[in-house]
């Protein structure tokens, strides 16, 4: 069902717990998975109940005022009360204003979750509450392995490193303080594949990240968006990263090195900067430490800022990303020139690439990533993954078009 911003149906919501849970990725569906999950936690959907669909620059704030009529419509039996029962919608939306890409906030049929030990079955039906509930989903064996080969796209390699100089022209010429361009891969998925083969592999590859399925966007995105909580606010900023060292010496003094490179915390500041801006509006007592902590990833070291605050206007979970998105860790400083040289460097629409992705509760709480690390799969199987890297004035193109070979590496080896 898409919303056309008009009445919405009267969902009827009953969440209980389970006493045991098995694994959430055999549970979903082989092609249309719905999960966003993090060291084994989260939550994973089946089915539709309800599909709200969302386009334009003011797309996210619509999003959030028809998310406010649905749940005031819902009927909700949620004795838990953990984030992630009751009503939830899983949501993705595009990076840019003028994008091709629908963003979408998805009710399913059926959650299934698990948090600090507690795991519940949530079913969503609409209509009377004498309605036969959704059934339980039943874990199914996933598919053949595959192996696929992603392709350069429209921005192949050589051309990466003309964007990547061009962009640094620009810098040095004091048109822009920082951008952030991507490149794509391309390829295309076997007859009848199962993409919860592509997500599994995410999951157990890079726990400590944010494995999410989406309407076909599919990735593990190491960063924070935002997480609104019972009035608490909270991101974690990541910009800044280098290669992890062949062994334990080597390692340690590229962590060392990034930690003190000039050229990476410039970068990471403008990120961080952004991002505090942004949100000081909705909360007061917003801290940060006060220099960036380096993250070790299973492929990568980054410079990350943890922030933190007390939200003091009300503001949803959905409300956060449309002011927060998009930050300069994505897109760069200032916002709209940058914005603008994206545009005219990148030949694609990057989608949802880098866009907020996540959940979002009944009372508006809810956790969003930004869509890292990831991939598109259309319904014609046609994938596009895409990568960037933060370009300043200090940059070397050839060290970042290295960098986003690093950044596809966990799509990749998933898809092959």
């Amino acid at each position: 069902m898409v919303d056309t911003g008009g009445q919405v149906p009267a969902l009827n919501v009953l969440t209980q717990p389970l006493d045991s849970i098995r694994p959430l990725v055999p549970l979903v569906d082989p092609r249309n998975p719905l999960v966003f999950s993090r060291r084994g936690q989260g939550i994973a959907g089946v089915g539709e109940a309800l599909r709200l669909e969302f386009t334009g620059p003011n797309r996210m704030v619509d999003a959030a005022a028809a998310w406010k009529r649905v749940a005031a419509a819902a009927t909700v039996e949620d004795p838990l009360g953990l984030p992630g029962t009751g009503l939830v919608a899983f949501g993705a939306f595009s990076f840019s204003d003028d994008s091709a890409a629908t963003s979408v906030l998805i009710v399913p049929s059926v959650v299934i979750g698990r948090r600090d030990g507690t795991s519940w079955i949530t079913r969503i039906s609409t209509g009377s509450t004498e309605a036969t509930p959704p059934k339980t989903p039943l874990s199914t064996p996933i598919g053949a392995e595959y192996r696929i080969s992603l392709r350069p796209g429209a921005l192949t390699p050589a051309g990466y490193l003309d964007a990547v100089n061009s962009a640094v022209g620009r810098i040095r010429a004091g048109d822009v303080s920082k951008v952030v361009l991507a490149r794509d891969l391309i390829g295309h998925l076997p007859i009848g594949a199962d993409l919860r083969l592509v997500v599994a592999e995410l999951a157990l590859g890079y726990p400590d990240c944010y494995t999410f399925a989406v309407d076909g966007l599919i990735g593990s995105s190491p960063e924070t968006l935002v997480r609104a909580d019972n009035g608490t606010v909270s991101a974690r900023v990541l910009a800044g990263s280098t290669a992890r060292g062949a062994d334990a010496l080597a390692d340690q003094e590229a962590a060392v090195a990034l930690a003190t490179s000039t050229k990476d915390q410039d970068e990471h500041e403008y990120a961080l900067q952004s991002l505090l801006t942004s949100l000081r509006p909705h909360s007061r007592n917003v801290t940060t430490s006060e220099l960036p902590f380096t993250l070790k990833l299973p492929n990568l070291w980054h410079l990350a800022s943890d922030v933190e605050g007390t939200l003091t206007d009300g503001s949803t979970s959905l409300d956060l990303i449309a002011a927060l998105h998009p930050t300069a860790a994505v897109a760069g400083t200032p916002t709209r020139t940058a914005l603008d040289l994206i545009s005219e460097l990148e030949p694609f629409d990057r989608g949802r690439y880098a866009g907020p992705v996540g959940w979002v509760g009944a009372d508006g709480d809810g956790e969003w990533a930004v869509a890292l690390r990831c991939a598109e799969v259309s319904v014609d199987g046609d994938i596009t993954a895409y990568a960037g890297a933060g370009i300043v004035a200090e940059s070397d193109a050839e060290m970042e078009l290295a960098e986003t070979k690093m950044k596809f590496r966990p799509v990749v080896e998933a898809f092959s």
